[in-house]
Protein backbone atom coordinates (compact mmCIF):
# COMPACT_ATOMS: atom_id res chain seq x y z
CA UNK A 1 0.00 0.00 0.00
CA UNK A 2 1.27 3.50 -0.86
CA UNK A 3 1.05 5.87 2.10
CA UNK A 4 0.50 9.10 0.18
CA UNK A 5 -2.62 11.27 0.40
CA UNK A 6 -3.92 14.84 0.67
CA UNK A 7 -6.36 15.43 3.54
CA UNK A 8 -8.40 18.52 4.44
CA UNK A 9 -9.79 17.37 7.79
CA UNK A 10 -9.33 18.95 10.24
CA UNK A 11 -6.91 21.08 8.19
CA UNK A 12 -4.79 20.62 5.07
CA UNK A 13 -2.57 17.59 5.70
CA UNK A 14 0.13 16.50 3.27
CA UNK A 15 0.76 12.91 4.32
CA UNK A 16 3.41 10.61 2.88
CA UNK A 17 7.03 9.53 2.77
CA UNK A 18 9.28 12.25 1.38
CA UNK A 19 6.79 15.08 1.61
CA UNK A 20 9.17 17.19 3.68
CA UNK A 21 10.41 18.26 0.24
CA UNK A 22 7.26 20.41 0.05
CA UNK A 23 8.07 22.50 3.12
CA UNK A 24 8.85 25.71 1.23
CA UNK A 25 5.70 25.35 -0.87
CA UNK A 26 3.66 24.76 2.29
CA UNK A 27 5.10 27.88 3.90
CA UNK A 28 4.28 29.94 0.82
CA UNK A 29 0.75 28.50 0.74
CA UNK A 30 0.32 29.73 4.32
CA UNK A 31 1.49 33.23 3.30
CA UNK A 32 5.04 33.17 4.67
CA UNK A 33 8.22 34.62 3.23
CA UNK A 34 10.26 35.03 6.44
CA UNK A 35 9.29 32.10 8.68
CA UNK A 36 10.66 31.35 12.13
CA UNK A 37 11.33 27.62 12.51
CA UNK A 38 10.65 26.58 16.11
CA UNK A 39 12.17 23.34 17.34
CA UNK A 40 14.08 21.95 20.33
CA UNK A 41 17.83 22.08 20.95
CA UNK A 42 18.39 18.38 20.28
CA UNK A 43 16.56 18.44 16.96
CA UNK A 44 18.04 21.74 15.80
CA UNK A 45 21.35 20.15 14.79
CA UNK A 46 19.98 16.93 13.31
CA UNK A 47 20.07 16.09 9.60
CA UNK A 48 16.29 16.23 9.17
CA UNK A 49 16.25 19.83 10.42
CA UNK A 50 19.25 20.84 8.35
CA UNK A 51 17.55 19.41 5.28
CA UNK A 52 14.35 21.36 5.95
CA UNK A 53 16.34 24.57 6.36
CA UNK A 54 18.29 23.88 3.17
CA UNK A 55 15.07 23.28 1.24
CA UNK A 56 13.69 26.62 2.36
CA UNK A 57 16.95 28.46 1.68
CA UNK A 58 17.11 26.96 -1.81
CA UNK A 59 13.58 28.30 -2.37
CA UNK A 60 14.73 31.80 -1.45
CA UNK A 61 13.18 31.93 2.00
CA UNK A 62 14.84 33.86 4.83
CA UNK A 63 14.37 31.48 7.75
CA UNK A 64 15.65 31.70 11.31
CA UNK A 65 15.73 28.97 13.98
CA UNK A 66 14.49 29.23 17.57
CA UNK A 67 15.36 26.15 19.62
CA UNK A 68 14.98 27.14 23.29
CA UNK A 69 12.20 24.66 24.01
CA UNK A 70 12.14 22.39 27.05
CA UNK A 71 10.51 18.92 26.98
CA UNK A 72 7.83 20.38 29.27
CA UNK A 73 7.72 23.96 27.94
CA UNK A 74 7.51 26.88 30.36
CA UNK A 75 6.53 30.52 29.94
CA UNK A 76 10.18 31.57 29.66
CA UNK A 77 10.53 29.48 26.49
CA UNK A 78 7.50 31.18 25.01
CA UNK A 79 8.64 34.68 25.96
CA UNK A 80 12.08 34.11 24.42
CA UNK A 81 10.50 32.84 21.21
CA UNK A 82 8.14 35.82 20.94
CA UNK A 83 11.11 38.17 21.29
CA UNK A 84 13.02 36.40 18.51
CA UNK A 85 9.92 36.42 16.30
CA UNK A 86 9.31 40.15 16.73
CA UNK A 87 12.95 41.20 16.39
CA UNK A 88 13.38 39.09 13.25
CA UNK A 89 10.36 40.60 11.52
CA UNK A 90 8.96 37.14 10.84
CA UNK A 91 5.61 36.56 9.15
CA UNK A 92 4.81 33.02 10.26
CA UNK A 93 5.97 30.01 12.22
CA UNK A 94 7.08 26.57 11.11
CA UNK A 95 6.57 24.38 14.19
CA UNK A 96 9.00 21.50 13.70
CA UNK A 97 9.45 18.60 16.10
CA UNK A 98 7.64 16.78 18.87
CA UNK A 99 4.70 17.99 20.88
CA UNK A 100 6.69 20.54 22.89
CA UNK A 101 8.13 22.26 19.83
CA UNK A 102 4.77 22.20 18.07
CA UNK A 103 3.01 23.70 21.08
CA UNK A 104 5.59 26.45 21.59
CA UNK A 105 5.64 27.24 17.87
CA UNK A 106 1.88 27.58 17.77
CA UNK A 107 1.89 29.71 20.92
CA UNK A 108 4.56 32.04 19.51
CA UNK A 109 2.45 32.54 16.39
CA UNK A 110 -0.57 33.19 18.59
CA UNK A 111 1.03 35.49 21.16
CA UNK A 112 3.42 37.56 19.03
CA UNK A 113 0.63 39.97 18.12
CA UNK A 114 -1.26 39.99 21.43
CA UNK A 115 -1.10 42.56 24.25
CA UNK A 116 -2.71 40.53 27.04
CA UNK A 117 -0.67 37.93 28.98
CA UNK A 118 -0.85 34.33 27.77
CA UNK A 119 -2.72 33.16 30.88
CA UNK A 120 -5.68 35.34 29.91
CA UNK A 121 -6.31 32.88 27.06
CA UNK A 122 -6.42 29.68 29.14
CA UNK A 123 -8.95 27.22 27.73
CA UNK A 124 -11.69 28.12 30.19
CA UNK A 125 -15.09 29.36 29.05
CA UNK A 126 -14.81 31.88 26.23
CA UNK A 127 -11.39 33.27 27.18
CA UNK A 128 -10.23 32.76 23.60
CA UNK A 129 -12.51 35.58 22.45
CA UNK A 130 -10.23 38.07 24.22
CA UNK A 131 -7.56 37.56 21.56
CA UNK A 132 -6.99 39.77 18.55
CA UNK A 133 -7.64 37.11 15.91
CA UNK A 134 -6.26 39.28 13.12
CA UNK A 135 -2.85 39.41 14.83
CA UNK A 136 -2.34 35.63 14.88
CA UNK A 137 0.45 34.58 12.52
CA UNK A 138 0.10 31.62 10.13
CA UNK A 139 1.50 28.24 11.15
CA UNK A 140 2.90 25.27 9.27
CA UNK A 141 3.35 22.18 11.46
CA UNK A 142 5.84 19.40 10.79
CA UNK A 143 5.72 16.62 13.42
CA UNK A 144 8.84 14.51 13.89
CA UNK A 145 7.25 12.26 16.51
CA UNK A 146 3.96 10.37 16.52
CA UNK A 147 2.24 11.21 19.76
CA UNK A 148 0.62 14.48 20.75
CA UNK A 149 -1.05 15.21 17.42
CA UNK A 150 -0.52 18.89 18.18
CA UNK A 151 -0.07 19.41 14.45
CA UNK A 152 -3.86 19.17 14.04
CA UNK A 153 -4.83 20.91 17.27
CA UNK A 154 -6.11 24.36 18.14
CA UNK A 155 -4.30 24.64 21.46
CA UNK A 156 -0.89 24.56 23.10
CA UNK A 157 0.24 23.46 26.56
CA UNK A 158 2.68 25.49 28.62
CA UNK A 159 3.68 25.27 32.29
CA UNK A 160 2.99 28.24 34.54
CA UNK A 161 6.21 28.23 36.55
CA UNK A 162 4.81 30.29 39.43
CA UNK A 163 2.13 27.70 40.19
CA UNK A 164 3.75 24.58 38.65
CA UNK A 165 0.61 23.93 36.66
CA UNK A 166 0.20 23.02 33.01
CA UNK A 167 -2.14 25.40 31.22
CA UNK A 168 -3.98 24.76 27.96
CA UNK A 169 -4.12 27.87 25.76
CA UNK A 170 -6.78 27.73 23.05
CA UNK A 171 -7.81 29.66 19.97
CA UNK A 172 -9.40 28.33 16.76
CA UNK A 173 -6.79 30.13 14.65
CA UNK A 174 -3.96 28.23 16.33
CA UNK A 175 -4.84 25.38 13.98
CA UNK A 176 -1.93 25.10 11.52
CA UNK A 177 -2.81 26.15 7.97
CA UNK A 178 -0.78 23.30 6.49
CA UNK A 179 0.59 20.11 8.06
CA UNK A 180 3.35 17.95 6.61
CA UNK A 181 3.17 14.41 8.01
CA UNK A 182 6.22 12.59 6.66
CA UNK A 183 6.64 9.23 8.44
CA UNK A 184 10.27 9.12 7.35
CA UNK A 185 11.03 11.95 9.80
CA UNK A 186 10.18 9.63 12.71
CA UNK A 187 12.49 6.79 11.69
CA UNK A 188 15.34 8.08 13.85
CA UNK A 189 13.28 8.28 17.04
CA UNK A 190 14.78 6.22 19.90
CA UNK A 191 12.72 3.25 21.07
CA UNK A 192 11.83 4.82 24.42
CA UNK A 193 10.64 8.04 22.81
CA UNK A 194 8.67 6.02 20.25
CA UNK A 195 7.02 4.16 23.12
CA UNK A 196 6.17 7.27 25.12
CA UNK A 197 4.83 9.32 22.24
CA UNK A 198 2.90 6.34 20.88
CA UNK A 199 1.20 5.73 24.22
CA UNK A 200 0.26 9.40 24.29
CA UNK A 201 -1.48 8.96 20.93
CA UNK A 202 -3.27 5.88 22.24
CA UNK A 203 -4.32 7.73 25.41
CA UNK A 204 -5.80 10.57 23.38
CA UNK A 205 -7.90 8.26 21.26
CA UNK A 206 -8.93 6.06 24.20
CA UNK A 207 -10.02 8.91 26.43
CA UNK A 208 -11.85 10.60 23.56
CA UNK A 209 -13.72 7.37 22.87
CA UNK A 210 -14.69 6.99 26.54
CA UNK A 211 -15.64 10.61 27.18
CA UNK A 212 -19.38 11.17 27.70
CA UNK A 213 -21.44 13.13 25.24
CA UNK A 214 -22.56 12.71 21.65
CA UNK A 215 -19.88 13.06 19.01
CA UNK A 216 -19.98 10.03 16.69
CA UNK A 217 -17.49 11.56 14.27
CA UNK A 218 -14.87 11.86 17.00
CA UNK A 219 -15.67 8.36 18.27
CA UNK A 220 -15.26 6.85 14.81
CA UNK A 221 -11.89 8.52 14.36
CA UNK A 222 -10.86 7.44 17.86
CA UNK A 223 -11.59 3.74 17.41
CA UNK A 224 -9.74 3.54 14.09
CA UNK A 225 -6.82 5.40 15.66
CA UNK A 226 -6.77 2.85 18.48
CA UNK A 227 -6.85 0.02 15.95
CA UNK A 228 -3.90 1.46 14.04
CA UNK A 229 -1.89 2.03 17.21
CA UNK A 230 -2.69 -1.41 18.61
CA UNK A 231 -1.10 -3.06 15.60
CA UNK A 232 1.74 -0.63 14.94
CA UNK A 233 3.16 0.72 18.20
CA UNK A 234 5.11 -2.32 19.34
CA UNK A 235 6.42 -2.85 15.79
CA UNK A 236 7.62 0.76 15.60
CA UNK A 237 9.39 0.41 18.95
CA UNK A 238 11.04 -2.87 18.01
CA UNK A 239 11.99 -1.88 14.46
CA UNK A 240 12.28 1.87 14.06
CA UNK A 241 12.78 1.51 10.30
CA UNK A 242 9.39 -0.19 9.77
CA UNK A 243 7.90 2.57 7.63
CA UNK A 244 4.42 1.03 7.61
CA UNK A 245 4.35 1.01 11.42
CA UNK A 246 5.71 4.55 11.46
CA UNK A 247 3.04 5.72 9.00
CA UNK A 248 0.25 4.08 10.99
CA UNK A 249 1.49 5.68 14.22
CA UNK A 250 1.76 9.11 12.61
CA UNK A 251 -1.82 8.77 11.37
CA UNK A 252 -2.98 7.50 14.78
CA UNK A 253 -1.41 10.50 16.49
CA UNK A 254 -3.26 12.96 14.28
CA UNK A 255 -6.47 10.97 14.71
CA UNK A 256 -6.19 10.98 18.50
CA UNK A 257 -5.78 14.75 18.58
CA UNK A 258 -8.67 15.21 16.15
CA UNK A 259 -10.89 12.95 18.27
CA UNK A 260 -10.18 14.50 21.64
CA UNK A 261 -12.25 17.56 20.84
CA UNK A 262 -14.90 15.25 22.36
CA UNK A 263 -12.98 15.26 25.62
CA UNK A 264 -10.15 13.68 27.59
CA UNK A 265 -10.24 12.46 31.18
CA UNK A 266 -8.45 11.33 34.32
CA UNK A 267 -5.39 9.92 32.52
CA UNK A 268 -4.50 13.41 31.37
CA UNK A 269 -5.88 15.17 34.45
CA UNK A 270 -3.45 13.21 36.64
CA UNK A 271 -0.59 13.18 34.15
CA UNK A 272 -0.51 16.95 33.79
CA UNK A 273 0.30 17.77 37.46
CA UNK A 274 2.74 14.85 37.73
CA UNK A 275 4.57 16.14 34.66
CA UNK A 276 4.57 19.70 35.96
CA UNK A 277 5.87 18.74 39.41
CA UNK A 278 8.25 15.89 38.50
CA UNK A 279 9.15 16.82 34.90
CA UNK A 280 8.23 13.33 33.66
CA UNK A 281 7.66 12.52 30.00
CA UNK A 282 4.01 13.22 29.29
CA UNK A 283 3.34 10.17 27.12
CA UNK A 284 5.03 7.74 29.51
CA UNK A 285 3.11 9.26 32.43
CA UNK A 286 -0.14 8.75 30.52
CA UNK A 287 0.92 5.18 29.83
CA UNK A 288 1.51 4.43 33.51
CA UNK A 289 -1.85 5.87 34.55
CA UNK A 290 -3.83 4.21 31.75
CA UNK A 291 -4.80 0.84 33.33
CA UNK A 292 -5.52 2.38 36.73
CA UNK A 293 -7.89 4.95 35.21
CA UNK A 294 -9.52 2.23 33.11
CA UNK A 295 -10.18 0.23 36.28
CA UNK A 296 -11.64 3.28 38.03
CA UNK A 297 -13.90 4.05 35.07
CA UNK A 298 -15.00 0.46 34.49
CA UNK A 299 -18.60 0.84 35.79
CA UNK A 300 -19.27 3.54 33.19
CA UNK A 301 -17.35 2.19 30.20
CA UNK A 302 -17.43 -1.62 30.38
CA UNK A 303 -19.84 -2.09 27.46
CA UNK A 304 -18.09 0.53 25.37
CA UNK A 305 -14.70 -1.09 25.93
CA UNK A 306 -16.12 -4.50 25.05
CA UNK A 307 -17.18 -3.09 21.66
CA UNK A 308 -13.73 -1.58 21.21
CA UNK A 309 -12.02 -4.90 22.01
CA UNK A 310 -14.09 -6.57 19.31
CA UNK A 311 -13.40 -3.84 16.77
CA UNK A 312 -9.62 -4.00 17.14
CA UNK A 313 -9.71 -7.79 16.96
CA UNK A 314 -8.48 -8.86 20.39
CA UNK A 315 -8.42 -12.61 20.96
CA UNK A 316 -9.81 -12.17 24.47
CA UNK A 317 -13.06 -10.19 24.33
CA UNK A 318 -14.58 -7.73 26.74
CA UNK A 319 -13.19 -5.28 29.24
CA UNK A 320 -10.80 -7.80 30.77
CA UNK A 321 -9.38 -8.59 27.35
CA UNK A 322 -8.75 -4.92 26.63
CA UNK A 323 -7.17 -4.37 30.04
CA UNK A 324 -4.82 -7.30 29.39
CA UNK A 325 -3.98 -5.85 25.98
CA UNK A 326 -2.97 -2.56 27.62
CA UNK A 327 -0.87 -4.30 30.26
CA UNK A 328 0.82 -6.56 27.69
CA UNK A 329 1.54 -3.64 25.35
CA UNK A 330 3.07 -1.57 28.13
CA UNK A 331 5.28 -4.46 29.22
CA UNK A 332 6.35 -5.22 25.65
CA UNK A 333 7.49 -1.66 24.91
CA UNK A 334 9.13 -1.00 28.28
CA UNK A 335 6.60 1.21 30.07
CA UNK A 336 7.01 1.02 33.88
CA UNK A 337 4.09 -0.56 35.69
CA UNK A 338 4.11 2.08 38.43
CA UNK A 339 4.84 5.76 38.87
CA UNK A 340 7.89 4.84 40.92
CA UNK A 341 9.43 3.67 37.65
CA UNK A 342 9.29 7.29 36.47
CA UNK A 343 10.94 8.61 39.63
CA UNK A 344 7.66 9.76 41.19
CA UNK A 345 7.06 9.35 44.92
CA UNK A 346 4.05 9.97 47.14
CA UNK A 347 5.29 13.13 48.81
CA UNK A 348 3.02 15.41 46.79
CA UNK A 349 0.02 13.10 46.39
CA UNK A 350 -2.44 15.54 47.95
CA UNK A 351 -1.21 18.43 45.82
CA UNK A 352 -1.47 16.30 42.67
CA UNK A 353 -5.03 15.27 43.51
CA UNK A 354 -6.06 18.88 44.12
CA UNK A 355 -4.51 19.93 40.78
CA UNK A 356 -6.03 17.01 38.89
CA UNK A 357 -9.65 17.80 39.68
CA UNK A 358 -9.34 21.38 38.37
CA UNK A 359 -7.38 20.37 35.25
CA UNK A 360 -9.40 21.27 32.13
CA UNK A 361 -9.38 17.62 31.03
CA UNK A 362 -11.01 16.34 34.25
CA UNK A 363 -14.65 17.08 33.28
CA UNK A 364 -14.36 14.65 30.35
CA UNK A 365 -13.86 11.64 32.60
CA UNK A 366 -16.83 9.23 32.40
CA UNK A 367 -16.86 8.87 36.21
CA UNK A 368 -16.69 12.16 38.14
CA UNK A 369 -13.13 12.81 39.30
CA UNK A 370 -13.22 13.94 42.92
CA UNK A 371 -10.18 14.74 45.04
CA UNK A 372 -10.65 11.46 46.91
CA UNK A 373 -10.88 9.52 43.65
CA UNK A 374 -7.80 11.25 42.25
CA UNK A 375 -5.84 10.34 45.39
CA UNK A 376 -7.01 6.74 45.12
CA UNK A 377 -5.98 6.41 41.47
CA UNK A 378 -2.63 8.04 42.19
CA UNK A 379 -2.02 5.65 45.11
CA UNK A 380 -2.88 2.67 42.91
CA UNK A 381 -0.52 3.83 40.17
CA UNK A 382 2.24 4.40 42.70
CA UNK A 383 1.88 0.96 44.30
CA UNK A 384 0.73 -1.03 41.26
CA UNK A 385 -2.56 -2.34 42.62
CA UNK A 386 -6.36 -2.20 42.30
CA UNK A 387 -6.70 -3.21 38.66
CA UNK A 388 -9.61 -5.56 39.27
Amino acid sequence: MEFTANWSYPTAVRFGVGRIAEIADAARAAGMTRPLLVTDAGLATMDITRRALRLMADAGMAVEVFAEVRPNPVEANLSAGIEVYREGGHDGVIAFGGGSALDVGKLIAFMAGQVLPVWDFEDVGDNWTRADAGAIAPIVAVPTTAGTGSEVGRAGVVTHEATHTKKVIFHPRMMPAVVICDPELTVGMPARLTAGTGMDALAHALEAYCAPGFHPMAEGIAVEGIRLASGALARAVEDGADITARAHMMAAAAMGATAFQKGLGAIHALSHPVGALYDTHHGLTNAVFMPYVLAFNRPAIEGRIARLAAFIGLAEPGFDGFMQFVLDLRARIGVPHTLAGLGVDGARAGEIADMAVIDPTAPGNPVPLTVEAARRIFASALAGRDLN
